[in-house]
Parts: structure tokens; C-alpha cells; sequence
């Protein structure tokens, strides 16, 4: 077995905190408070207890987020109200994605705790994205580089309109 190296991600790994520590203000309750910003914030629709929002460090284009108003951890401390349309809202995130970009399939998932590799580790939240059989290289892992064929811009204009 061969084994791919990666010591850039040892500094996010053992770091204290993440880029949007709760020290400087949480970045999704900031942008809850800014509705007149949605746009140059990247939301794409805001629902009574959640948002949609592109993730502004994709992994790939059209990487969305499904985030609750509510601050909270962890998913079993979230309302049954927040929680239904949580995943109400990734399913609509989901039609969007699939009719924008006609992918082969998604990956969906929510990532709890900082082990788990959550980024912004106090407020929950889900990633959609879409994705297509040998969309991925060894860019990420050799070149430290994403390649993301779409800017921002283009992937909100392309999205906004389906909510």
C-alpha cells in the first residue's frame, strides 16, 4: 500500500481553533443577521428556521450549505422544527443541484466536532454537492489546490433562481 502524505492539514488538525472561531463571531449567525447582504454572501434562499447558502470554500461547484438559524453543536440539540426543515430544505437543495448540473450523484453529510472535520465547529450545518464519476484528482492532496471549474458568482446565478 502506498501512502499519500499531506502535512498541510496537520496545522488545521491540532490548531485550537478554525478559521471562524467562535472568537471572532460565528459566521453563519453573522450572515443570518445581514439578510440585505444575501446576495453578496451567496444565499440562495432563506425559510423560516434555515437558510441555503453556497459554501464559499467549495470543494466543488455548486457545494451548498443547508444552515439553521438556531446556534447550536450538535444535531440531537436542535428543534424538531429546525431539524424537519433542515432536511427539507437539502432535499429541495438537492432537485436544484440535479437540475442546474445534471451530476451522476451527491454527496450529503454534516460533519460534528472539530475530530469529525467541521470547519465552523459550533453551529451545525449540512454539505450537498454534487458530483460526477472522476471529478476528483490528486490536485487536493499533491498540490494543496482546488480546481473549481465555476466562480461564485456564475454558480449563485445559476442556482438562485431555483429557489
Amino acid at each position: 500500500m502506498e501512502t499519500l502524505w499531506s502535512p498541510w492539514r496537520y496545522e488545521y488538525i491540532t490548531s485550537s481553533g478554525s478559521e471562524n472561531s467562535q472568537s471572532s463571531g460565528c459566521v453563519f449567525c453573522e450572515i443570518q443577521k445581514t439578510p440585505e447582504r444575501d446576495e453578496s454572501n451567496f444565499v440562495l434562499h432563506r425559510a423560516s428556521r434555515n437558510f441555503v447558502v453556497l459554501n464559499i470554500y467549495p470543494y466543488i461547484s455548486g457545494h451548498l450549505l443547508i444552515v439553521p438559524f438556531e446556534h447550536v453543536a450538535e444535531l440531537d440539540a436542535a428543534a424538531k422544527e429546525t431539524t424537519d426543515e433542515l432536511m427539507d430544505l437539502t432535499k429541495r437543495s438537492q432537485t436544484a443541484l440535479r437540475e442546474v448540473y445534471q451530476p451522476a450523484g451527491f454527496n450529503i453529510g454534516m460533519n460534528l466536532g472539530r475530530a469529525a472535520g467541521a470547519g465552523i465547529v459550533d453551529h451545525i450545518h449540512i454539505h450537498i454537492m454534487p458530483r460526477w464519476t472522476g471529478d476528483t484528482n490528486f490536485m487536493s492532496t499533491v498540490g494543496n489546490t482546488r480546481v473549481i471549474p465555476e466562480d461564485l458568482t456564475t454558480t449563485y446565478s445559476k442556482l438562485r433562481k431555483k429557489f
